[in-house]
């Protein structure tokens, strides 16, 4: 792995917990909420539910960097796995976006305005015989601040690394990374390099095609 993470012990704000974390909730193909159950449970059976991971960008030096964390290794599953900046579900009563900025809030101590850019599926076997069957809603934002503050219960360490750097990282070693990462990466650069209409976070006049 490359060097330079940002351990989080010395470093840490803990936010309220205002929404439920312990309850997914379950959707169709269509992504149509149809019920609800406790996100181990979901996770045991494979079953469909929504979810939502947030990519946060700056620029250093005109190069593209993108914050990855590494999961806490308390976790119950992925433990001490390098992934997006922060991924969860939405809480029961909350809209997607509103928890995602929530949520980003709590796991990473700092706040931006996250741009929706697309939504997919995945089905990844993850350890212990667990299964993430997620419809995926993508958002990104931009963050040129250092103040950053996880909660350690969440996250390990955090780092920001240049796209080229974090996608050869990727390749060399797959196993230090969560098995969604990859994918909705992808799906997330696509999106930001197809987009008609950018989300207000990143104006096209910020993205380069050697940014991808």
């Amino acid at each position: 792995m490359v060097s330079h993470d940002h351990g989080v012990a010395d470093n840490v704000t803990t936010p309220p917990r205002s929404m439920n974390r312990d309850t997914v909730l379950l959707v169709d193909e269509m992504d149509k909420v149809i019920g609800q159950c406790e996100k181990l449970y979901a996770h045991r059976k494979g079953i469909l539910h929504s979810a939502f991971s947030i990519f946060v960008f700056r620029r250093r030096k005109c190069i593209l960097e993108l914050l990855v964390q590494k999961r806490a290794l308390v976790k119950y599953h992925c433990a001490g796995l390098w992934s997006n900046t922060c991924c969860s579900h939405p809480g029961p009563g909350w809209t997607i976006r509103d928890s995602a900025m929530q949520r980003l809030q709590e796991e990473m101590g700092f706040s931006v305005d996250l741009g929706w850019l697309a939504r997919h599926t995945y089905r990844a076997e993850l350890d212990n015989g667990l299964v993430e069957h997620e419809i995926d809603h993508l958002f990104a934002g931009w963050f040129q601040d250092d103040k950053i503050y996880p909660d350690p219960m969440e996250v390990e360490a955090y780092r920001w690394l240049p796209l080229p750097e974090l996608r050869l990282d990727m390749q060399q070693s797959p196993g230090a990374y969560t098995p969604w990462f990859a994918s909705t990466l992808e799906k997330v650069l696509n999106e930001m390099r197809h987009a008609t209409t950018r989300p207000a976070y990143t104006p096209a006049s910020e993205l380069t095609a050697t940014d991808y």
